[in-house]
């Protein structure tokens, strides 16, 4: 079946392939009919269970054509001389076209994997368009380019590189005359190195050498070498990381007298071990830009763009006779402060206006070692530590009846209830020794909101709520193993954690939302698992005496002040040591502290003054909290070389109460 004839061409004179016309009929070829169906390329099956097969370009709904059963399809077959296996389906239309000889004819060639055209010789005599003949003309009469007479720049660059190179000394070209390698001299250090090539790593260091043997490690050492009986025993004694040297002198008459060395293989071992397992890197100093010497500095934002913060004063709490002010809180209403005088008053001042509301004389004149709001907003009472007892103290005169009906209820429950175990026994609690919790007597004392009092052993120094209100910790250095104590409001009972204390406790503080317990003695902190009873971590932040800590609302950092004039910042999913150490006050740290909705802290110094700082503690583990300086507070006096002893943070709003020396109590608002 051909589909072209030969002919000779009238311009060359050879023959050619002349194609026949083929005329595109409406049969099995669909290429030139218009398609009805204009759903586009779609699943077909999406219309299976509809009675159309689509739309036309009009948006009239293409009606499926009739279908025979299986039977009608098997008479199909038999009917048709072909077997019916020439037909295909046209899916977009639903309907069966035959092929034509052609196309089966094509697709038998493809199938047999042949060349489509069934009159294609692949053993054609090949056609010479170029002849070995010479012609008289050339092919094209284009001009030599210029850059064939003119020598190339590249190798010009590659010879001065070759150039530069000799005339630095880098390339040193051999003599004339002289031998290929230079022999090595008649006589060379035996156990040198020094003319082999180093490795070809960049990073290569070598090995370092051992020691040479001194006068000591002679067999026949000078008098003044050798040990006498009592470094001898003290040798005997010490560890080996502490010993004066590696063996004891000792003296022979010759060199055969030597006896074997007993820690040859185990010296041999350790040298071994070190050249093998202890890495060296040589680092390189940074080249640095002295010329513009603000590149050292980092990049840290704007103090405008971290606003709000504290940066003046609004609010003065001024005390009689400019009395030595220790410590000071804030309600959780944010309504109320309460500050703590060296005279033994407590003092209840209002926020925003400065007004001394109330005030309560605790102890026996002594000072006021530390005040402290409960947590709790559905209870308004406050605990007051002095030398050796705890005051629990609600301003009842100041609260409406409701509130003041909850918090006598809820300070007072303890003499009512009993603590039962699972069965339904009473069980007996033993308070530790020296402690009892008693209730004020006189009706004064009831109308002034004294609620409660606890004897506790040694001098107190700090009290601290846990986050719900119902426990508190205090701390007394002096106390023995009864140093921490932690007493529960509601039972009326109380807790000596530690049976054995290593080093004098300075403060101690709750995890804001799980049960751990942290407590910084001079130069640790340690935190503990109230619930399981063990130890947790340890934090070495390396500080001569720490005075003051708390802890992140989030609960996974922790500030730590000293007296040697440090803040250190530690990350309790990092390391036991310091994430970071900041150094500026130049007197010592008195108090830390976090803000309680504000990416902020603060830390006092005796030197009078408060910084501000913003932090920013990321949800990414992998991204380092943002720690960035943003004011400097002044206003307290330096009073007996004591400055600022103390603030606080607003429950609500970026303010911050000091109290200092001088016997002033500043409220600094944005």
């Amino acid at each position: 079946m051909k589909r072209y004839k030969t002919v000779k061409s009238t311009i060359t004179g050879e023959d050619k392939f002349e194609w026949e016309e083929i005329d595109a009929g409406y049969g099995s070829d669909s290429s030139t009919e218009e398609a009805t169906n204009r759903v586009g390329k779609i699943p077909a099956y999406w219309y299976d269970d509809l009675p159309h097969i689509g739309y036309d370009i009009d948006g009239k709904k293409v009606m499926r054509p009739a279908t025979g059963d299986e039977l009608d399809k098997f008479l199909e077959g038999v009917e048709d001389a072909d077997g019916g296996w020439t037909t295909v389906k046209d899916k977009l239309h639903q309907q069966n076209i035959a092929l034509t000889e052609e196309e089966l004819d094509l697709i038998h060639r493809l199938a047999k994997n042949e060349n489509p055209d069934s009159n294609y010789d692949p053993y054609a005599p090949q056609i010479e368009f170029f002849t070995n003949q010479v012609m008289t003309m050339p092919l094209t009469g284009k001009p030599e380019p210029k850059r064939r007479f003119l020598p190339s720049k590249w190798e010009h660059k590659k010879v001065m590189k070759i150039v530069r190179a000799i005339r630095a000394g880098r390339i040193v070209p051999r003599k004339p005359g002289a031998s290929a390698a230079a022999s090595k001299p008649q006589f060379f250090a035996l156990w040198s190195q020094t003319d082999e090539a180093s490795a070809p790593h960049p990073m290569h260091m070598p090995a370092p050498k051992m020691a040479l043997p001194s006068h000591s490690e002679s067999y026949n050492p000078p008098e003044e070498y050798l040990w006498t009986q009592e470094e001898k025993d003290e040798f005997a004694e010490r560890e080996n990381e502490d010993k004066k040297g590696r063996f004891i002198p000792k003296k022979h008459a010759s060199l055969r007298h030597v006896a074997a060395y007993p820690e040859f293989v185990q010296e041999r071992f350790d040298r071994c071990l070190d050249l093998y397992l202890a890495p060296r890197m040589l680092r390189r100093r940074p080249k640095l830009d002295i010329q513009d010497p603000s590149e050292l500095i980092p990049k840290l934002p704007s103090p405008k763009d971290l606003r709000p913060f504290p940066i003046l004063t609004t609010v003065e709490y001024p005390h009689p006779n400019g009395v030595r002010t220790r410590c000071v809180s804030i309600d959780p209403t944010g309504m109320w402060v309460l500050t703590g005088a060296e005279d033994g008053e407590v003092r209840l001042w209002e926020c925003t206006v400065g007004r001394c509301a109330m005030k309560w004389k605790c102890g026996d004149g002594g000072p006021i070692y530390g005040v402290e709001w409960c947590p709790d907003k559905e209870r308004s009472l406050f605990a007051v530590a002095t030398a050796s007892k705890v005051h629990l103290i609600a301003p009842l005169a100041l609260l409406d009846e409701a509130t003041a009906t909850r918090t006598s209820q809820f300070a007072l429950a303890g003499f009512t209830s009993a603590a039962t175990d699972d069965a339904g026994v009473v069980k007996k609690h033993e308070q530790p020794q020296d402690v009892r919790w008693s209730k004020p007597k006189g009706a004064e004392n009831r109308d002034e909101g004294r609620l409660l009092e606890i004897d506790v052993p040694g001098t107190l120094k700090q009290i601290t709520w846990h986050k719900r209100g119902d426990y508190f910790a205090t701390v007394a250095s002096d106390a023995g193993n009864r140093s921490v104590l932690i007493h529960q409001l509601t039972k009326h009972q109380t807790q000596a954690p530690f049976k054995k204390q290593k080093g004098d406790v300075q403060r101690v503080a709750f995890h804001p939302s799980r049960p751990h317990f942290f407590v910084a003695t001079q130069r640790y902190i340690r935190m503990y698992d109230l619930m399981a009873q063990q130890l947790v971590k340890t934090l070495n932040p390396g500080l001569k005496w720490i005075s003051s800590l708390d802890v992140h609302p989030l609960g996974d950092n922790l500030i730590v002040g000293s007296y040697d004039k440090r803040l250190v910042w530690h990350d309790l999913d990092l390391s036991s040591g310091p994430y970071k150490t900041l150094r500026y006050h130049t007197r010592a740290l008195r108090s830390v502290a976090f803000s309680p909705v504000f990416p902020l802290f603060l830390s006092t110094s005796d030197d009078g003054s408060i910084h501000v700082f913003h932090s920013t503690v990321y949800s990414d583990l992998l991204t380092n909290p943002l720690i960035v300086p943003l004011k400097v507070l002044k206003g307290h006096q330096i009073t007996g070389d004591l400055g600022v002893l103390d603030a606080k943070w607003h429950p609500k709003e970026p303010w911050v109460v000091s109290v200092g020396a001088d016997g002033n109590g500043r409220l600094w608002c944005t």
